[in-house]
């Protein structure tokens, strides 16, 4: 430590002090020498586990698409061939999974191997009561379990800008889950207990699929009423009319870079996805008995949609779909 401080043996006694609470502060994070298993690499988790590989946390990955894991090994992670194998190597463990019963299966992997005292976080976007049902697994494991799914899309992904909603049974385990997240996002918010951050990704996404579909309907109105798109989405982007599905993630071909409407509706977040989100919208609202008439609408939309041949693009595609509904 003193051949640290010699080149500061100017400071006076107080400011000496300092400097070595600071560095004290910096050298015991709580996650230094854990390994951290990501489990899970398609358009939003590839982006997430990026970050904690180029943050300097020791990774082990696993995916079901090999070349998904390869194209991380490349910066540094190490592969495994199972969840279970994940599992056996990690002292924590993100999930990044797409529906109910991929995370059901994925998680009797993981806690067939887990080991005792690890630290679960499910960023899928799930029913609630699986998030519940699993956190009382894990405790019978011997583990911590949160819920904390994820908003931003890939672009916030990639950056580490994403927004996580965490369901976290005590203020512990929402510390221990909020120093990983923070590698991966910008804000990270303790909603509740357990199935509260499921609860809240899934009320968002059935606001983003309206939005979208309102979107989508302005847009193509105005085209068809002579105006400019990239016009029209500069006037609606500062107007009253202004929302998410506007001004960062537009659905109109051409209108802005680097979002799926501009590439085919490539990549991004699948129509499948978002119907299977509207899904679960609708079963809590019907458990809740809450009217959701325009969250009804969307997911017949979106399941239209699916059947149409979008499943597998972006769902901003919404605008291509009420387009050819046109001709």
């Amino acid at each position: 430590m003193s051949a640290f401080l010699k080149p500061c043996q100017f400071l006076t006694k107080q400011g000496l002090f300092r400097h070595q609470v600071k560095f004290f502060s910096v050298s015991s994070s709580r996650l230094d020498g854990e390994t951290v298993g990501f489990i899970g690499l398609g358009n939003m988790g590839r982006g997430m586990a990026d970050n904690l590989i180029t943050k300097g946390h020791s990774v082990v990955l696993y995916d079901v698409v090999p070349e998904a894991v390869d194209a991380l090994t490349a910066k540094g992670a190490r592969g495994a061939t199972s969840p279970a194998e994940v599992a056996a190597e990690s002292d924590l463990i993100v999930t990044m999974l797409p529906n109910n019963a991929i995370v059901s299966n994925v998680y009797e992997g993981i806690f067939g191997s887990v080991k005792s005292g690890s630290f679960l976080i499910d960023s899928s976007t799930v029913d609630p009561a699986l998030s519940k049902d699993l956190a009382v697994k894990a405790a019978s494991a011997g583990c911590q379990f949160v819920d904390a799914p994820v908003s931003g899309g890939i672009n916030a992904a990639s950056a580490g800008t994403l927004t996580f909603m965490v369901g976290a049974n005590t203020d512990e385990d929402f510390a221990k889950a909020e120093e990983l997240l923070s590698k991966m996002g910008a804000k990270i918010t303790h909603c509740g207990g357990v199935g509260t951050g499921g609860a809240v990704k899934i009320c968002n996404n059935m606001l983003l699929a309206v939005s979208m579909i309102g979107t989508s309907e302005a847009m193509n109105l105005g085209i068809k009423l002579g105006l400019d798109p990239k016009l029209l989405a500069g006037i609606l982007g500062s107007a009253t009319g202004r929302c998410w599905s506007v001004d960062t993630y537009n659905p109109c071909p051409g209108v802005m870079e680097n979002v799926p409407s501009s590439n085919d509706y490539k990549g991004g977040f699948g129509t499948a996805l978002m119907t299977k989100d509207l899904g679960l919208a609708q079963d809590a609202a019907t458990r809740a008995q809450a009217a959701t008439p325009l969250g009804s609408l969307s997911h017949q939309i979106y399941r239209v949609m699916c059947n149409a041949g979008y499943a597998e693009k972006d769902f901003s595609s919404a605008f291509k779909f009420l387009r050819e509904q046109d001709k």
